[in-house]
């Protein structure tokens, strides 16, 4: 179970500094979290949620964790939301153990996070996968 606040490195900005984030609410399966200090219309919202579908060796799982932030648009006047999601779906019904799942979990954030050879975190967004997501580049 996530904490209530997190403060300690569980969330970092481009420039690898912590960003603190309190939990606002929890519903069902849903839980969302706001950055601490933020100003009212610049939302930076934090969800993680999952949903089960099917029974038996069908059960699946589709967990999201994503991160939201609205600022203004370059027009200065229109609000604009910037998203970004992980998701996993996996078939929670007919596998022995989660080991595939961190398999494809750890693959997308070491593409995301680190470029070639390298060994350090990327917060900057310059890992391989980022810059692709960022720039639209395949």
């Amino acid at each position: 179970m996530l904490s209530d606040t997190l403060v300690t490195n569980e969330v970092k900005d481009a420039a690898g500094a912590e960003i603190e984030f309190e939990r606002m609410t929890t519903k069902d399966r849903s839980t969302e979290f706001f950055k601490k200090g933020e100003l009212p219309g610049a939302e930076h919202r934090l969800q993680v949620s999952h949903q089960e579908v099917g029974s038996g060796i069908n059960r699946r799982r589709r967990s999201r964790v994503g991160f939201s932030i609205i600022s203004m648009g370059k027009d200065t006047l229109t609000p604009v939301t910037n998203s970004c999601y992980i998701v996993l779906d996996t078939p929670i019904g007919n596998q022995a153990t989660y080991d595939d799942a961190k398999k494809v979990v750890a693959n997308l954030l070491s593409f995301c996070a680190t470029t070639g050879a390298a060994t350090v975190v990327l917060f900057d967004c310059t890992g391989s996968g980022a810059k692709s997501l960022i720039e639209g580049s395949l």
